[in-house]
């Protein structure tokens, strides 16, 4: 679960492209308020999300990306993470007179996409990042056939119904990625019927939905070495034009799949005060895919070891998670050092579940820590 928004240094949207203009680094709070959001649609009241529609883009709204993570493993047991991200970025909203009038290249949608590979054996991560504008095909979105691409980079849905398979191809210079993934549970709605509100503010919210469980399997090359993988995925889809209140600075964010067929999905919002907001919230989905709300209430979170970035930020990289039903886990790292040294800095990275009691295994997942400086 991601909440970004840029301003593209030098972009006219109605003008032709010098080179890749830079995506200016930014505060996460700055960008992600309800300030300068005139002209776009917000995430006001619950509304009913279609498919194959809504895998689509969303334009009428400030930010969209569609964000997938996933605890893959090769048949001897060495263990890998990944996250692709695609993000759409409008710098303005539509004028369907000034578009009119635009060349092939002019655009008010700017494109970004994240991708890393974490390795446990040898405690390596890596990150790519690129940018295009959403002109002359250089990246885009469709929803059908779905297809979300950056470039080469890309993740398209194969066949319809419930047979229905994604694709994703990623190639940098050091690691590819080229997976099928199938759904398993139902598409599952977050918030309250897919309107997930973030703070008091009216439209201070997103349409947000996810795919908590999709059987991955596929090919991942790592330098010049090629390895069969299998495993789980998450699919989290959200549009919105604001999100953050006054008072709020960034999220903790938990995507865990537990090996009994459960998943839980779980938000903190943080405060200015470093306390949790009320509008924290999630998901417990069942094995059928019975979905259970999760309130602030409902969820008790107490970070239990700090790891310190080379430039002295401290990432909370261990926890101690608690629902009101007694049920308690342990959420770490596989390893420390997972951060995402893109435009927008942030930590993110796979972690395994453990029994709070036991310590005995009890799932995988990925956790994002968002708004640390």
């Amino acid at each position: 679960m991601l909440f970004f928004g840029f301003s593209l240094a030098s972009c006219d949207p109605m003008t032709e492209p010098r080179a890749r203009e830079p995506i200016a680094s930014t505060k996460f709070a700055e960008q992600l308020g309800g300030d300068d959001a005139s002209g776009f649609a917000r995430a006001l009241e619950p509304r009913e999300l279609v498919f194959p529609a809504d895998h689509g883009p969303h334009p009428d709204f400030r930010n969209e990306w569609w964000y997938l993570t996933g605890n893959l493993e090769t048949a001897i047991g060495r263990r890998f993470g990944y996250q692709v991200t695609f993000f759409r970025i409008a710098l303005a909203p539509q004028n369907p007179a000034a578009e009119s009038r635009r060349s092939r290249w002019a655009t008010h949608q700017v494109w970004m996409a994240h991708v890393a590979l974490s390795d446990v054996a040898n405690r390596r991560h890596r990150e790519h990042e690129r940018f295009a504008r959403g002109a002359a095909g250089l990246a885009g979105a469709r929803p059908e056939p779905f297809r979300v691409w950056l470039e080469d980079w890309q993740l398209q849905q194969k066949g319809d119904g419930r047979d229905q398979t994604w694709e994703l191809q990623i190639q940098t210079d050091d690691f590819g990625l080229d997976f099928a993934l199938e759904p398993i549970k139902p598409i599952v709605r977050q918030g309250d019927a897919g309107l997930s509100q973030k703070s008091a503010e009216p439209g201070n919210a997103s349409f947000y939905y996810s795919m908590p469980r999709l059987k991955t399997g596929g090919r991942i090359r790592v330098g010049d070495e090629e390895l069969s993988v299998v495993g789980l995925s998450w699919l989290d889809r959200e549009w919105s034009t604001s999100i953050l209140g006054d008072n709020q600075v960034g999220w903790d964010w938990f995507a865990l799949q537990l090996d009994d067929g459960r998943d839980l999905m779980y938000y903190r919002l943080r405060r200015t005060d470093g306390r949790s907001d009320p509008h924290s919230a999630g998901t417990l989905i069942s094995t059928d895919g019975d979905v259970r709300r999760l309130r602030a209430s409902d969820v008790l979170i107490e970070p239990q070891r700090r790891w310190r970035s080379p430039d002295g930020v401290l990432y909370p990289v261990a926890w101690m998670l608690r629902l009101n039903d007694g049920s308690g886990y342990r959420v770490q790292a596989t390893f420390d050092d997972q951060r995402m040294d893109t435009s927008v800095t942030y930590w993110e990275g796979m972690v395994d579940v453990l029994d709070a009691e036991t310590g005995e295994g009890r799932g995988r997942g990925y956790l994002e820590l968002a708004g640390y400086e």
